[in-house]
């Protein structure tokens, strides 16, 4: 008897522990729910082409996109954010968003049809609503360092 209880104490006590932990300290951290790496890089890809091709804001792309190698740049620094920002290894080296667009006068709506543009990417690769919800709540914050025009 000493020993089953010794042992449903220890069991108890193990589970009482996993238990009282938040819920978001027992699952996988963002950036292995959306694939990894490899997987945010597919994304940034489709995201990036959807820009292009979108009339309502891809004039702020049009230089990067003109530039082969300031285009691998600008990919490159977008999925180490979208990685950094999810709980993975990589480390973000740009510009903080405000700098970044500063004047550039962006508008709510422009920001607007970037996110679209972001939903359409995800969207497209089946990310999970809860997954996409994190991301994009993560991300969601920026707007008032991009948005600098009504």
């Amino acid at each position: 008897m000493r020993t089953i209880l010794k042992n449903f104490c220890g069991f108890g006590m193990a589970a009482l522990m996993v238990l009282s932990m938040p819920a978001f300290a027992q699952q996988k951290a963002l950036y292995e729910r959306l694939g990894g790496k490899g997987a945010i890089t597919a994304v940034v890809d489709e995201f990036v082409a959807r820009v292009a091709a979108d009339a309502k804001i891809n004039r702020y792309f049009a230089a990067a996109a003109g530039d082969p190698a300031r285009l691998a740049s600008f990919k490159g620094k977008l999925v180490d954010q979208i990685c950094a920002a999810s709980g993975g290894p990589c480390t973000y080296a740009g510009k903080n968003m405000k700098d970044a667009h500063a004047g550039m006068g962006i508008t709510g709506a422009e920001f607007d049809a970037l996110v679209g543009d972001l939903v359409g990417a995800l969207d497209k690769f089946k990310v999970p609503e809860k997954e996409k919800g994190e991301l994009l709540g993560g991300l969601g914050p920026m707007k008032t360092d991009i948005v600098t025009r009504k």
